[in-house]
């Protein structure tokens, strides 16, 4: 087919030289047919012909390889191991802080050789391997990692507290699951579930970053984004409910129903008299603060937990909501009231 060569420039100081190949008809019409990536052009061929060699030449390269070309994608195990010895071979080669022309490279070259790889969300298809405006993505946080190791065996001080850690106020956590990942599955995994569809996916990794999250909850100065770190909490049911589960277990989550009358619903009509009063708050805390049974409206323990929308109003960080729900707008996403009529 027809080629041509492009220069284009990297961040920085640095310059990325890309050796581009225009599709032949045949290879944009097999690809508009699903049979190849969807973006099968604009193949960086210096940057896949270094990452071939690497792989080829180092152990578990080839398995490597393989994999691939069997499944067409690679196991969270198999990825990492990619990824450490690409940045093994970086550091080697470049020193434990390449330029970015070196990673933006190595990124390009994991996509071209593996172009199922390839991220459909992002401008150029590998930035969750190296993102130069950001600084991310797992070629970054290996280099990280290998950094903070060669600073420890040199004997540097490191005073920082780790990425990763349980809660601050020291809560045991009961969930056998919730184990300690390192702090390149806890990046990976936020990486993910900023681009995540899939509840499935978005479940298991806002799993794997429980601990993480944690700790964010309880520090004062973190806890307030986090939201914006975790944003599907805002367009996926049942997460909430997930994270009071592997913090709790599963007998008092299942009792929280059981205890809200006695232990927190109190609480709760306590804060709220702390709050702006509207029409709405003045009603529920009417209803939540009335022994009587409730004709129009909500009764006295659900009008207690719809209060929580007041106390934690949502956030207009939604992808799918750009505006910001109100409180009295959200009661629909917590819970639907429907009449049913009985047959006699």
């Amino acid at each position: 087919g027809a080629s041509q060569s492009s220069s284009c420039s990297g961040t920085s100081d640095d310059t990325v030289i890309l050796n581009f190949t225009i599709c032949d008809p045949v290879e944009e019409e097999a690809a508009a047919e699903g049979s190849q990536p969807k973006r099968p052009c604009h193949i960086n061929y210096e940057a896949k012909a270094l990452i071939e060699k690497i792989l080829t030449s180092k152990p578990g390269g080839e398995r490597i390889m393989q994999e691939y070309g069997k499944n067409k994608s690679l196991t969270d195990a198999t990825r990492r191991q990619m990824i450490n010895i690409l940045a093994a071979e970086m550091t080697e080669t470049h020193g434990t802080s390449p330029p970015k022309s070196v990673r933006v490279m190595y990124a390009q070259g994991i996509v071209a050789l593996f172009p199922y790889l390839e991220d459909p969300y992002s401008q150029h298809g590998y930035e969750h391997y190296y993102d130069p405006e950001s600084g991310s993505g797992y070629l970054a946080w290996r280099l990280k990692t290998i950094q903070r190791k060669t600073a420890e065996e040199r004997g540097a001080s490191v005073n920082k507290s780790p990425k990763v850690g349980g809660p601050g106020r020291g809560r045991q956590l009961v969930s056998p699951s919730a184990l300690q990942p390192s702090d390149e599955d806890v990046e990976a995994a936020i990486s993910v579930l900023r681009h995540s569809a899939d509840e499935k996916t978005v479940r298991e990794k806002m799993e794997m970053t429980f601990i993480y999250r944690q700790a964010m909850v309880n520090d004062e100065a973190k806890s307030s984004d986090v939201f914006l770190v975790f944003p599907r909490f805002l367009d996926t049911p049942g997460l909430i409910e997930q994270d009071f589960r592997l913090l709790f277990g599963e007998a008092t989550a299942n009792k929280f129903l059981e205890k809200w009358p006695t232990t927190f619903k109190a609480k709760v009509i306590k804060e709220s008299h702390g709050l702006v009063p509207t029409i709405e708050l003045l009603d529920l805390m009417r209803n939540a603060e009335s022994a009587a049974e409730v004709e129009n409206g909500w009764d006295s323990d659900m009008s207690a937990i719809l209060l929580l929308l007041h106390l934690l109003p949502p956030s207009a960080q939604g992808r799918k909501r750009p505006g910001k729900l109100s409180a009295y707008q959200a009661v629909d996403q917590l819970i639907r009231f429907q009449k049913v009529c009985l047959k006699d």
